[in-house]
């Protein structure tokens, strides 16, 4: 079995394909609704605006998560059945995850962790952070194909422990949601188990404030991707001339982040090959952020091959982290 390349001495890369031009060309060029996907919000400058708004008041997921591992911890280890290795799905700094961490050193004397992400910058922040107290192999890449290269540290017979927090999976549309926990099942083995974190429903008002502070903070992170087209595909996107929007779509459960054309203008994009044209009050859409009710987490579970160990919600931002076994 082949190991990834390393990218240092200590940050190992999964084998990942960049396609960057080509998703952008695709979701530009598109017939009725204009695109791009979420995924590329996080270079390292998008990285560093989201952790910007993780400390907004108006953003309270971030914090209920904190304190639902803050608290339960422990017993969240308790219930994963004594994990050898412990793997994060789009890590960031790690500064939350570092509650499971000492619960686990605490419970089992020591600690491994993988914490998987496309941003080096996280990486190195979070393992500056966390190797002092346990063994950190940073990877540097995608969900799926990291979870494969976090797998082949392990010895036969030992189990992981799949750590997917804040409520990135919202961000996939439900059918991608579906196929995506069908495939990262595909990657465990029985009695390997999964922490997931899902935002849930809760009032129009409170989720939009979110995802459109008073301090700009969230609108810069969305301009930001047209930034990452421009530096790394050689546009010239007129920052100035996009709008930062969010909306609730009831019907589908989310909140749907744009970025509307103020003016007609064309947008020519080298590296992908295309010029792309916008009416006045066109948007851009760049992110859905699906929220969940507790019985559809049930759900996703029952219907990927998961069993559903324990929960643990948080009322003040309703949000809950669920610990699911693989069967």
């Amino acid at each position: 079995m082949s190991t990834p390349a390393f990218v240092s001495s200590k940050i190992r890369i999964a084998p990942v394909r960049s396609e960057f031009g080509s998703d952008v060309r695709q979701g530009l060029t598109r017939a009725g609704q204009k695109e791009l996907h979420s995924k590329y919000f996080y270079d390292d400058l998008g990285t560093a605006l989201f952790q910007a708004i993780t400390l907004l008041p108006e953003y309270g997921l971030t914090r209920a998560d904190t304190r639902i591992l803050r608290e339960y911890a422990p017993q969240i280890v308790e219930r994963a059945a004594r994990p050898a290795l412990i793997a994060e799905l789009g890590s960031g700094t790690g500064e939350k995850t570092r509650f499971i961490l000492e619960a686990m050193l605490a419970r089992q004397g020591s600690v491994r962790y993988c914490p998987i992400d496309v941003s080096q910058a996280a990486l190195h922040h979070c393992q500056r952070e966390i190797e002092s107290f346990a063994e950190v192999r940073p990877i540097l890449g995608s969900y799926l194909p990291g979870i494969r290269s976090a797998a082949e540290l392990r010895a036969p017979g030992e189990h992981l422990m799949v750590l997917f927090l804040g409520s990135t999976l919202g961000n996939f549309e439900p059918h991608c949601a579906r196929e995506f926990l069908k495939e990262l099942h595909s990657l465990l083995s029985p009695g390997d188990c999964l922490l997931l974190g899902v935002d849930l429903v809760k009032p129009v008002a409170q989720l939009l404030a979110a995802y459109d502070d008073a301090l700009g903070v969230t609108a810069a992170f969305n301009l930001n991707i047209l930034s990452r087209v421009n530096t790394e595909l050689n546009a010239n996107f007129e920052l100035r001339q996009f709008q930062h929007e969010a909306r609730y779509n009831d019907e589908k459960q989310r909140v749907e982040m744009h970025l509307r054309s103020k003016i007609a203008q064309r947008v020519v994009i080298p590296g992908a090959g295309c010029a792309v044209d916008f009416a006045a009050g066109e948007t851009i859409w760049t992110e859905s952020s699906h929220k969940y009710q507790l019985s559809q987490v049930d759900e996703m579970a029952d219907t990927n091959g998961f069993r559903v160990q324990a929960q643990w919600v948080d009322r003040e931002w309703p949000f809950v982290e669920s610990l699911w076994a693989a069967i």
